[in-house]
């Protein structure tokens, strides 16, 4: 039988078929859900069931069983088995509605063996705000799109990102390295609820694989010289040294964040590596222990993020106070 869906903060109601997900029957009805990989890869349509009960074909990477049991689900793949009464919290906070727009290119650069630093100009005098956290889709000619997080803090009209080239991939491997200065893209943003929440007044825990580090990076960028930032722990996972295309960059950062503390973690590394070794988030388990207290962030890879949460979970880390950004092929572009 259908079931009836109503969202807390606005009172919008839909209806949801037999077999349909919440997300599905949402976008059928015109009814608006943050959403990204549509395959629960992501975690970017998480909400919270606060009245009834939903199940899955097949439960989904980005949630946790520790999570489903404290009321979130994900929406592209939860099925209702009564009428609902659902919290978007953060997706109806102020974010700004995102726009498309003609972005010029500034400069694409290597910063490591596969990663692209892209640097934009958005247009001007169309002042484009977005939340540190938050993406940007890059619009293709046959409809389709690429989704990269804004690497920098909001200021001005430039961005930039930091793109893992897919081999083979279409526009990360043949058409982001052929751009040049001068170059138009057209772009639609912001998007996304992944950003940082001051209002929880809490140590904060960062932890990234890959290209994930970009969010943080604009995250931390905007606590810079802020009076107010809490203490900061960085925990970013690669494969070997030449992968941390950052590094020096990253280890200046505590001199304009206050008690800031950054770990690289290397699951491949030669015999030349001195620091630390192993999975990024038993890296964290070791050091710090109780999670209770932190506002943990986790971007990157969709096996890390719920490797970290399960391991996290069990350390008192709290469920509304973990935000997790999971980059799957079709997040990170191809």
């Amino acid at each position: 039988m259908s079931h009836r869906v109503e969202i807390a903060e606005t009172q919008q109601v839909f209806m949801v078929a037999p077999g349909e997900s919440v997300l599905d029957a949402a976008l059928r009805c015109g009814v608006s859900l943050a959403h990204e990989c549509t395959f629960g890869g992501c975690g970017t349509c998480r909400v919270r069931v606060v009245e009834g009960s939903v199940s899955y074909e097949d439960f989904p990477m980005a949630l946790t069983e520790a999570e489903s049991a404290d009321g979130f689900a994900l929406a592209c793949q939860a099925r209702p088995d009564s009428n609902l009464v659902i919290s978007v919290a953060r997706a109806a906070e102020s974010l700004v509605p995102a726009r498309r727009a003609a972005a010029t290119v500034l400069s694409v650069a290597p910063l490591g063996p596969d990663v692209l630093h892209l640097r934009l100009a958005l247009p001007e005098g169309e002042p484009f705000q977005f939340e540190p956290g938050q993406y940007l889709k890059v619009l293709l000619d046959d409809g389709s799109h690429r989704s990269f997080s804004m690497a920098s803090a909001p200021q001005g009209n430039l961005v930039d990102f930091h793109v893992r080239q897919i081999a083979g991939g279409r526009f990360t491997s043949q058409q982001l390295p052929a751009l040049r200065p001068g170059d138009r893209l057209d772009v639609e943003l912001p998007h996304g609820t992944f950003s940082l929440r001051k209002e929880d007044y809490r140590p904060l825990l960062m932890v990234a694989t890959g290209t994930g580090l970009a969010p943080i990076k604009s995250m931390l960028e905007s606590l810079m010289d802020d009076p107010d930032c809490p203490p900061v722990w960085l925990y970013w996972g690669m494969r070997s040294a030449a992968d941390l295309y950052l590094h020096d960059e990253i280890a200046g950062w505590g001199e304009r964040l206050y008690d800031f503390q950054y770990v690289p973690v290397l699951s491949r590394a030669d015999a030349t590596w001195q620091g630390r070794r192993g999975y990024v988030h038993e890296a964290v388990a070791a050091d710090l222990g109780d999670l209770s207290e932190h506002a943990i962030y986790l971007c990157g890879s969709p096996d890390m993020i719920r490797d970290a949460k399960q391991t996290f979970a069990v350390l008192g880390a709290q469920s509304p106070f973990v935000y997790a950004d999971g980059f799957t092929f079709q997040h990170a572009g191809g």
